[in-house]
Formats: structure tokens, sequence, C-alpha cells
């Protein structure tokens, strides 16, 4: 390692990958296993975070004395704001985990409106269950946020006969703003909630929310736990008033004695929205391209906060 500045990545190896630095330059690793900052942290100007959500690779960032910028492997970047120093940049995800969280965010609602996870219990004791489900065509698919995921998402949805009408931070073109939510949900037949979580967003999906969502219909959430007032779902699913089909939740990790485990209509997945094969090569290309920027002076892309 040269004396020069250091990129602080989270993979052993990054030469064979990662860009060729200049020559006063040079990589170090701090993956998610690791305490300690490795040798000439002191030094690191950039740093990829390890995609993780834990504190201890976050709350470093205020030891790295030469730290300028930093690259999350995240789309969300709540987590990351409390430990961001005075003056360092902040880059978030974006893109990276399209795919993987709409595939996900699809195979919930499939699971939902046709009983998978029913069927998947059924199978325990052997039991042969009938009757008629739910579709998704013909149904009106409600899509609360509209970024790139929300598109990836309505990509996937084009095939599957729906309608889908869209909510955004503000309302243009065919996009409603938050003001209009309240008055969509009884419309929906899905709703899907793809936010970041923010002071506004938070606990956005009230107990007056949900009451407002038409009865029997199913609530999405592949965004962040704190969007849904979790005791008022309870209530709402344990009610029959409206399912629910959830990769993040509200404590998270969700304790084993939680209600929503066996709520009736509640359907979980453990936050692995993003976490697919998909994820590391497109997190491998982003860092990438954000190295390459970063030393060559450019401006960083998708750059979301600065301390």
């Amino acid at each position: 390692m040269s004396d020069g500045p250091v990129v602080l990545v989270p993979w052993p190896d990054p030469e064979t990958f990662l860009p060729t630095l200049p020559d006063d330059t040079s990589y170090a690793t701090f993956t998610v296993d690791d305490h300690d900052l490795p040798a000439g942290a002191d030094r690191a100007e950039f740093y990829v975070t390890p995609y993780t959500f834990a504190t201890r690779p976050h709350e470093v960032m205020r030891e790295l004395p030469a730290l300028r910028a930093v690259q999350l492997l995240t789309a969300g970047y709540e987590h990351a704001l409390p430990h961001l120093p005075s003056g360092v940049e902040l880059a978030n995800a974006k893109g990276v985990h399209d795919a993987s969280t709409a595939e996900l965010a699809m195979a919930l609602i499939l699971a939902g409106q046709r009983e998978i996870d029913v069927d998947a219990r059924a199978m325990t004791s052997g039991t042969w269950v009938t009757g008629t489900t739910r579709a998704l065509a013909d149904c009106t698919v409600l899509l609360v946020g509209a970024g790139s995921i929300g598109a990836a998402l309505e990509r996937r949805l084009a095939g599957f006969e729906t309608t889908v009408v869209k909510v955004a931070s503000r309302a243009r073109g065919d996009l409603h703003g938050p003001e209009s939510l309240i008055t969509l949900l009884p419309q929906a037949d899905v709703v899907v909630l793809l936010v970041p979580l923010t002071e506004q967003t938070r606990g956005l999906m009230s107990a007056d929310a949900l009451a407002a969502m038409k009865p029997g219909s199913l609530l999405v959430n592949v965004a962040r736990g704190p969007v849904v007032d979790t005791d008022a779902l309870v209530s709402a699913c344990a009610t029959g008033h409206v399912r629910a089909a959830l990769d993040v939740v509200d404590p998270e990790p969700l304790p084993p004695d939680h209600p929503l485990w066996s709520t009736r209509g509640v359907l979980i997945s453990p936050h692995r929205g993003g976490n697919s094969a998909a994820f590391l090569p497109r997190a491998k290309r982003l860092a990438a391209t954000q190295i390459s920027r970063f030393v060559a002076g450019e401006p960083l892309e998708h750059v979301v906060a600065t301390g």
C-alpha cells in the first residue's frame, strides 16, 4: 500500500474487479464482519460501506479523518445519516436494487393474491386445499413511490392486465401527489409501498390510511417497516379488513413472539428484497463507476446528502 490516498471497500481483492487507481492511491478492505479498521484507513478518502444496516460499518465514518465521500450499497440511507461527518458526501445505491426488489414485490403480490402462503402451510399437513382465490388480472395496483424501483415494478406489472396508479412526492404528469393518497386507497386492490423512510413517510400507513383501504385489499411493503403503523396493521389484518405481504417490518428483525407472525392474512419475508444473486454484480459496477468518477475529480452520481 502506498502512502497516498486510500479507497476503502467491503470486498477482498478489489484490484481484480474495480478500476485501476492512480499510482499514489490504493485499496483497503473493511468487511461487514470487521470491527477494527485496516492499516491506511486514516488516509481513506472514499468509503464503500458493506451491505448491511448494522451500526458499526457506518459509525466508522467518523473514524476516517481524510474521508470525503461515502458510497452506500443500499437504496435507503436513513441509517447512515446520523454517522455522516460534516462536509462528507453521501451517495446511495440507486438502481442497484431495482430488479431484485421489483421481483420480490411481484412475488409478494402474486403470493398474496393467489394465497400461495396458505398452500405452503397446508403442505405441512398434507392437506389438499381447494377453492377460488383472488387474481391479479383486472386489479388496480397503487404504487406509493415513483422512483426507479417503482418504475421497474411497473414494467413487470405490464403483462398482468392491471391498472396501475402512482403516487409520488409531488403531483406531475400521470403522478398523483401525497395529498391524494387517502382518496386513492379505497380504489386499489393492491397497494405497494416503495417510498424511502423520511419524516414525511414515517407512519404514512396509519390507522386512518389502513381503514381507508378497500376491504380485502392487499398491502405490500418493500419500503421500510416504519412507513406502516405496525399495531394498526395487526388490528386491520386481524379483523380481515386488509391483508399484508411484508418484506420489511417494524421492529426488525421481528421478535419470535410478535403478533404479526400469527396474524391472519399476513405473509412475511425477512427483508430480502434487494439481496438476490443480481445484487453483487450491480453493486460492484456502481462502486467501480463511482470510484472512477471520484479519482478523476468528477461529481458523484446519486448524492443524497452532505454532512
